[in-house]
C-alpha cells in the first residue's frame, strides 16, 4: 500500500513540475510578445551636449512610440573606428532600426552595408552619409534628418563680413577634415567671405571638434597672425576653446567670435558679450524625428529622403 501511495506521489509531483515549467515557458513567450522594439542610437560622442540634447530629444518619445532606446558612443568624436565597431556590435542584436550619427561620413559605409544585408533601416542624423561611396558599394540610407550645414557656415560668414564692415582678416577653425557636416561648414563660410572683397581668411586649421586643440591651436594662430580681427570655429565647442586663447592673450575686444551650434554655454557667452554668435541648430527636434522616423520605418512605411531641421542665427 505505501509503495502504490509512494508511486502516485511521484507522478504528481512530476505532473507539478510539467504544468510550472510550462506555465514559465508560456509567462516568457508572453513576454517577449509585449517586450517593446529596440532601436539604437550611434552618436559621435557623448561628450558634446549636442549629441546630450540629441539623446533627450529621442528619449521624449520613445515610451510613447513603444520603442526601447539603445544610446553607445564613442568617447571622442575622432574615434571612427570605435563607432565602427559599436554598429557592427549592435547589428548582432536584435534592433530593428539604425539611427546614426556618422564620425566618418566615408569610413562608416561598410557599417551601413552591414545594416542593409541585416535588413535593418538606417536613418542618418546631422551628419550625412558620403553619397558617392555609398552609391559605389550598393548601399542605402532610409532618410537623412539635419539641418543644411553649408547654409549655416554662410549664414556665419555673411554676419562676420557685416560685423567686420567689410575689412578684416579671419581665422577659421576647421572640424575633421573630410568630415561632411564641417566641410559643409567650411564650404558656405568660405563662399560668403569670398563675396566680401576686403575680408580675407589668412588661417585656416583642423581643432578636431575638440576644446583643447582650440585652444592650442588659436594661441599658435594669434602668435603667426597678430592682427587677426575675428574667427570662425566649425562648431561651439572649438569656439569657446578660441575664446579661453583669445582672454589669454589680452584680445578679447579685439576680436569678433562666431560659433555653430548655439549651446548652452556658447549662448551664455554671446550674453557675457564674450562672443559674438552662433548658428542655432536643433539637437533635440533631430533626435525626435529620428525615433518618429523610425517607428515608422519598422512598420513598413515609406519615409522622404530628406527630412530638414531648420537652422537660424542666434546674437
Amino acid at each position: 500500500m505505501s509503495l502504490h501511495l509512494s508511486s502516485r506521489r511521484r507522478v504528481f509531483q512530476l505532473l507539478s513540475l510539467s504544468l510550472c515549467a510550462g506555465a514559465f515557458l508560456a509567462c516568457n513567450r508572453g513576454a517577449d510578445a509585449t517586450a517593446k522594439p529596440t532601436v539604437a542610437l550611434v552618436l559621435k560622442t557623448l561628450n558634446n551636449q549636442f549629441f546630450i540634447d540629441m539623446e533627450a530629444g529621442a528619449r521624449s518619445v520613445a515610451d510613447s512610440l513603444g520603442l526601447e532606446l539603445l544610446v553607445q558612443a564613442p568617447e571622442r568624436e575622432i574615434d571612427v573606428e570605435k563607432q565602427m565597431q559599436i554598429v557592427e556590435n549592435l547589428l548582432q542584436r536584435d534592433i530593428k532600426a539604425l539611427m546614426l550619427v556618422p564620425s566618418g561620413s566615408k569610413e562608416i559605409v561598410p557599417a551601413v552595408i552591414k545594416a542593409n544585408a541585416a535588413k535593418i533601416p538606417v536613418v542618418t542624423v546631422d551628419t550625412r552619409v558620403d553619397a558617392a561611396t555609398l552609391a559605389a558599394a550598393g548601399g542605402e540610407v532610409a532618410t537623412f534628418i539635419g539641418s543644411d550645414n553649408e547654409d549655416g557656415g554662410r549664414m556665419a560668414g555673411a554676419f562676420l563680413v557685416e560685423r567686420l564692415a567689410g575689412r578684416g582678416t579671419i581665422a577659421v577653425l576647421e572640424g575633421i577634415p573630410g568630415h561632411e557636416t564641417g566641410d559643409a561648414r567650411l564650404r558656405g563660410f568660405r563662399a560668403a567671405v569670398a563675396t566680401s572683397g576686403a575680408v580675407r581668411i589668412v588661417a585656416s586649421q583642423t581643432a578636431n571638434w575638440e576644446r583643447d586643440q582650440a585652444f592650442n591651436v588659436t594661441q599658435n594662430m594669434l602668435q603667426a597672425h597678430p592682427d587677426i580681427t575675428a574667427l570662425f570655429a566649425c562648431n561651439d565647442v572649438m569656439a569657446l576653446g578660441a575664446l579661453e586663447a583669445i582672454a589669454a592673450a589680452g584680445k578679447s575686444s579685439q576680436i569678433t567670435v562666431v560659433g555653430f551650434d548655439a549651446q548652452d554655454d556658447a549662448r551664455k557667452a554671446i550674453t557675457e558679450k564674450r562672443m559674438a554668435a552662433t548658428i542655432a541648430q536643433n539637437p533635440r527636434e533631430m533626435g525626435r524625428m529620428a525615433m518618429i522616423t523610425a517607428a515608422r520605418l519598422i512598420k513598413g512605411e515609406r519615409v522622404s529622403a530628406e527630412q530638414p531641421v531648420p537652422i537660424s542665427l542666434v546674437k
